[in-house]
Parts: C-alpha cells; sequence; structure tokens
C-alpha cells in the first residue's frame, strides 16, 4: 500500500486546529492542490464547507469529527491514518443546485449538498405555488417554508421538520412542508432525482420569503427553481461499517 498525500484542513475550533498541527507533525501535507485524499477535520458544518471547497476538483475528503454532530465524519485518531484511508468506502453524493429569481427579476445561484430551504422572512405566513417538471402539483401552500433536501441531507433539517429519510441510493428527492397551515394534511413529497422543482411565492412583496443553499441565503425570491446537478461529484470517505447507508438506518431506530 503505497501512502496517499494528504492535506489537513481544520476549523475554527480549537480543538479542530489542534488536531491538524499534531496530525501535519506526524504525516506529510502536501497542500490542497497536490493532495490525493483531504482530510476535514471539524463538524458537519465544516464538512459542508470543504466539499465546497473542493466542489471543481475530483479529490475525495475523509472527515473525522472535531465538531457536534458529526454525522458526516468519522471518528478522529492520530494513529494508523493512512491504512484507514485505504480501508475506507467511498460515497458519492450531488448537490442540489438552487436559481432563485429576486423580485428585481435578477438571478442568483447556489448549491446544496443537504438541502435547499424557503423560509418566510417576515410575520405573515408565505404562500408557495409548487411545480414539479413543468406541472402544477400544490396550487397553494400556506406555510412557514418548504425544503427540498438529498438522501444525504435527509437527516438533517429536513429530519427536524419530520420529513422522512431517504436511503442513500434510492435516487429520490424529499419535499418537506415547515408547519403547514394549508392543506393541513399536507406533509410533503417524494419525487424522483431528476425531477425539476419550481416553487413560485404567491404575493412576494407582502409576503417575504429567502432561499438558503448551504449557507447562500438570497432575500426577496419570487421564483425558485430546484434540481441535481450532476456535474459535480463530492466523493466522502467513510471507515468500513460506518459509511451514509449504515448512518441513514441508524437514524430511524434510535
Amino acid at each position: 500500500m503505497s501512502a496517499q498525500k494528504l492535506t489537513f484542513l481544520a476549523s475554527d475550533n480549537t480543538e479542530a486546529i489542534e488536531a491538524k498541527n499534531l496530525l501535519k507533525k506526524i504525516y506529510s501535507d502536501v497542500g490542497l492542490e497536490r493532495a490525493d485524499v483531504v482530510v476535514a477535520l471539524g463538524g458537519d458544518g465544516f464538512m459542508l464547507h470543504t466539499l465546497h471547497l473542493v466542489c471543481n476538483r475530483s479529490v475525495p475528503v475523509y472527515g473525522m469529527n472535531k465538531g457536534t454532530v458529526g454525522f458526516l465524519m468519522n471518528k478522529f485518531s492520530e494513529t494508523d491514518l493512512n491504512y484507514r484511508i485505504y480501508l475506507a468506502k467511498e460515497e458519492v453524493v450531488y448537490p442540489l443546485k438552487m436559481i432563485a429569481t429576486k423580485s428585481d427579476d435578477s438571478e442568483e445561484e447556489g448549491l446544496a449538498i443537504n438541502e435547499i430551504s424557503l423560509l418566510r422572512s417576515g410575520p405573515q405566513a408565505a404562500h408557495l405555488k409548487i411545480s414539479v417538471d413543468g406541472s402544477l402539483r400544490l396550487k397553494e401552500l400556506v406555510c412557514d417554508g418548504a425544503l427540498v433536501c438529498t438522501p444525504a441531507g435527509s437527516t438533517a433539517y429536513n429530519y427536524s421538520a419530520h420529513g422522512p429519510i431517504l436511503p442513500i441510493g434510492a435516487n429520490i428527492l424529499a419535499l418537506t412542508a415547515m408547519s403547514a397551515y394549508r392543506p393541513r394534511r399536507w406533509r410533503g413529497a417524494l419525487l424522483p432525482m431528476d425531477a425539476r422543482i419550481e416553487i413560485e411565492i404567491i404575493d412576494f412583496v407582502k409576503r417575504p420569503v429567502s432561499a438558503v443553499a448551504d449557507g447562500v441565503e438570497v432575500k426577496n425570491v419570487k421564483k425558485v427553481s430546484i434540481l441535481i446537478e450532476k456535474k459535480i461529484e463530492h466523493r466522502l470517505l467513510f471507515d468500513p461499517g460506518h459509511g451514509l447507508e449504515e448512518r441513514l438506518l441508524k437514524e430511524q431506530f434510535e
């Protein structure tokens, strides 16, 4: 087994920085441009940041938890890192693409690994019109917001909003309402992975809505198009027996 060329990135918390300094003393850090594998030290938020950072390079990311939840991370250890990476299982996830049309008709785009959320930004409930692949599916959803998530992101904000956990190989997206008022019984939908979802904001001046894609917020939107971006592959490495599929299953029985 030949050693992988590594580079180490850390979040700004003290434990992550100390772990990075320790690992750099033990293993060579070749820098991001020459690395075969990026080792990310932090929590899930930092993993998302790292994946966005390397999205234009076909380089896998091996995360070790030095944050809080660490759903996308492996357990931290400074020993046998090259061997752990050699044994690791690779999971490929595709991001969602957001095309947000603002009230002045300008457009902004963003990518999300977990979910794209539409959230009311005023005191009144949002009124949303939902179309899938050009067909109107829901004439009016009165709610605090709605989100579209990937299987990889289904245990995050989506699960907190009572959306379903999606198996990693399911090739579906979840559309989940947040605090739906009308239709009162509507709790969301499961959609094909290649679906194009359009959400229009009814009366967007009176009832302002923001769209958020992994930390990129676009305010005062009047329409948002959401689709999977197959041109970008995010490669995550997990220790054997602790991959995304196993973690998604485990979450449903805890």
